[in-house]
């Protein structure tokens, strides 16, 4: 299907807009880069979800704390330096996935 036929629930331009067909179509190539990033961002996190389970394996092997509290804060201070305070929020659910919360 091309931005011409795409359905109009697909598309932020009504068809008979000037230059509808144009904008249609750099607002689907736009979605299809966002579902690949999406794509992307979703396998990242569940790499990121093995790898924090590995360390909490090897913290509990040794009989130390499931969660290391001073390491999630240089965690959400990272996120929030490199998003803004959206990046808290980020990282806080990052971070519950991680420990199988959600």
């Amino acid at each position: 299907m091309n931005a011409t036929t795409a359905p109009a629930s697909s598309t932020c331009v009504p068809s008979d807009a000037p230059g509808a067909a144009e904008a249609n179509a750099v607002i689907a190539g736009a979605r299809e880069r966002i579902d690949a990033l999406d794509a992307e961002i979703i396998a990242l996190i569940r790499r990121r979800m093995a790898v924090s389970d590995e360390v909490k394996q090897a913290r509990l092997a040794v009989g130390g704390p499931r969660l290391a509290l001073a390491r999630e804060m240089e965690i959400l201070a990272t996120y929030r330096d490199g998003l803004g305070g959206d990046g808290t929020t980020i990282a806080m659910t990052v971070l519950e996935l991680c420990r199988g919360k959600l």
